[in-house]
């Protein structure tokens, strides 16, 4: 049972990265072709054979390896990812505890729910846009459209409604009623709602852990243990707190059920 599970696990991120780096492609394709038949900027520079001129497929395969190196960030600016590691590095700064639980263990727990929240979307995407492109049986344009379509709707879900006009008359690009934004700028007003999102929810985790700082501030005051730090104090009372909670578990079931609303 468990290998099937870490085999499904591993199935599920090569689907991500296969998927990410897909879209890169499809997003790309078209305008290398267009520069290597000449409607681009590039197209006489891609199209010289003589001296002085690049080959075509050089500069493809420059742009792709590029392109494919942004594929970890591009996984970010789509996904749920963002969101759940600043919640939980707040968590640990409310706490007071700089190295427990460790950078790795946070984001390898954000990454396997991001696989969990996120999981119906990659898999409309893979079978709608990805899995029929690579069979042949659709083109590169309508490809790109499938896979893309489910991440818009998660987007959409997410995204705040003063976040895209925003952007678009920040860059003299304003978006129309009834038509849909480009997905870049979806991509990155959905990126700044998460990291507002996020800040509100550490706004909330920080209050009762606040509380129990002052509480032992003002004892210690009381007492005239001026000389002690606080938080040396109220650090096992916090971790206490949070463990009598279940802190870790209720703040995840409560971010879930943020997505599956």
């Amino acid at each position: 049972m468990q290998m099937a599970l870490r085999a499904d696990s591993l199935a599920t991120s090569c689907r991500l990265f296969l998927l990410i780096a897909f879209a890169a492609v499809f997003a790309f394709s078209g305008h290398a072709q267009e520069a290597i038949d000449g409607a681009g900027p590039l197209g006489g520079l891609l199209g010289q054979s003589g001296e002085g001129g690049l080959s075509g497929s050089v500069i493809i395969l420059f742009v792709m390896v590029t392109v494919l190196s942004l594929v970890p960030g591009l996984a970010m600016m789509v996904t749920c990812l963002p969101f759940l590691m600043i919640v939980f590095s707040f968590i640990r700064q409310a706490l007071g505890i700089q190295q427990a639980p460790p950078n790795m263990m946070l984001m390898a727990l954000a990454m396997f729910l991001t696989f969990f929240i996120m999981e119906p979307t990659f898999t409309e995407a893979w079978a709608n846009g990805v899995a029929p492109y690579t069979e042949g049986t659709i083109g590169e344009d309508t490809a790109w459209s499938a896979t893309t379509e489910p991440f818009r709707v998660f987007m959409n879900a997410r995204v705040d409604p003063e976040a895209v006009p925003v952007l678009g008359d920040a860059l003299n690009r304003p978006v129309v009623d009834g038509e849909e934004p480009a997905f870049s700028l979806l991509a990155t007003a959905f990126m700044l709602s998460e990291i507002k999102h996020a800040f509100q929810i550490g706004f909330v985790i920080f209050l009762p852990f606040l509380v129990i700082d002052l509480v032992v501030a003002s004892v210690l005051m009381a007492v005239g243990m001026m000389m002690v730090p606080p938080t040396v104090v109220s650090l096992p009372f916090k971790i206490g707190f949070f463990v009598l909670a279940d802190g870790w578990l209720k703040i995840t079931e409560a971010l879930i059920r943020g997505y599956a609303g």
